[in-house]
């Protein structure tokens, strides 16, 4: 099931993050922020988690990726799923939902930087319907001090 995320949820949210900053494949943050942190840097209107039996295994948000106006409808999109439940259709479900819902909010440019190494995401990326516009080379060392490259993929409203 897919629902709003609440604030109640951020145990869990979090925990996911911190599966996919651990993995060096998701993030280059190295430390999970707090809920109050986090909230202040996403949309609220369109922020989901999947639920399975009680227990949220996925999420997915939205930032904005500029404070100017006429970037208003361009955002960033942010996925993660329990390692315990990639590969069975959470991403995909989120992400679909989120089009859906962003769109409906007036959002017509979704964007992800995906560290080059999660052939993963980019797959769940692409058959949601982004396209590939790009790569970043060499742009952050993980968590591990390896120079990595990001991928760079765009969703455009029909």
């Amino acid at each position: 099931m897919i629902r709003a995320m609440e604030e109640n949820d951020w145990a869990r949210v979090a925990e996911i993050y911190r599966q996919g900053m651990e993995s060096g494949k998701s993030t280059f943050n190295t430390e999970c922020p707090d809920f109050e942190e986090w909230d202040k840097g996403h949309i609220r209107t369109c922020r989901f988690v999947y639920e399975e039996d009680g227990n949220v295994v996925g999420w997915v948000a939205i930032s904005p990726t500029s404070s100017r106006c006429v970037y208003k409808g361009c955002v960033e999109m942010s996925v993660y799923v329990d390692q315990n439940y990639r590969g069975h259709g959470v991403g995909t479900a989120l992400v679909k939902e989120l089009i859906k819902r962003s769109e409906q909010e007036g959002y017509w440019s979704i964007y992800s930087a995906i560290i080059s190494i999660n052939k993963a995401s980019i797959g769940l990326h692409k058959k949601c319907g982004f396209r590939e516009i790009g790569y970043r080379e060499r742009i952050a060392k993980d968590r591990f001090g390896v120079w990595q490259n990001t991928t760079l993929m765009e969703y455009r409203a029909s």
